[in-house]
């Protein structure tokens, strides 16, 4: 009986250590999955919102990660660049992302920018989610539209609605169509 104890507790002890290189976890990513633990990180940022926009590139042949983008919160640039830095495989994180100038006008501009935009029954899924595809960036009464949309014809209406917003200088349009899969 003891013999047999022995014996089970010895197998178990070693098919536990056999298994041990199957779920363990190295600190180097590989490289066709660090592009996407940097957008995981970008888009889980807590004040990230559809006024902000934030873009990557990634040298995997050294681990560089370069931030860029425009954000109306210095936190949120802050965030990114911690929470990039902390990724394993990462070796420098070369900050590129610019806070916006804090102004009134063009905060009523952003509001009404997106009543304009997402008030508008054929937009208003781009708006729907956590993230939404269509971001805003006002700077200066400078409006720019970054993101993604299904189709031509809604990344033309954006443009008209954009355009239509009191008090806006310009309107440069950056939004991109989805490729159908």
């Amino acid at each position: 009986m003891k013999r047999r104890a022995i014996r089970n507790t010895a197998l178990a002890v070693a098919m536990a250590i056999a298994t041990v290189p199957v779920f363990g976890r190295t600190d180097l990513a590989p490289a066709q999955d660090l592009a996407a633990q940097v957008r995981h990180q970008l888009v889980m940022i807590p004040y990230f919102s559809v006024f902000d926009d934030l873009s990557y590139s990634v040298d995997n042949s050294t681990g560089v990660v370069t931030l860029s983008g425009a954000v109306t919160r210095p936190v949120v640039k802050n965030d990114a660049e911690s929470s990039v830095k902390r990724l394993p495989g990462v070796t420098q994180v070369i900050d590129n992302i610019r806070v916006l100038p804090l102004s009134s006008i063009d905060n009523h501009i952003r509001a009404a920018e997106y009543r304009a935009i997402f008030g508008y029954s054929d937009l208003y899924r781009y708006a729907m989610g956590a993230i939404p595809s269509v971001h805003i960036i006002v700077d200066n009464g400078h409006v720019t539209l970054t993101g993604v949309v299904n189709n031509e014809s809604d990344r033309a209406v954006a443009n008209i609605r954009a355009n239509s917003v009191p008090g806006v200088f310009s309107v440069t349009n950056n939004l991109r169509i989805a490729e159908k899969s």
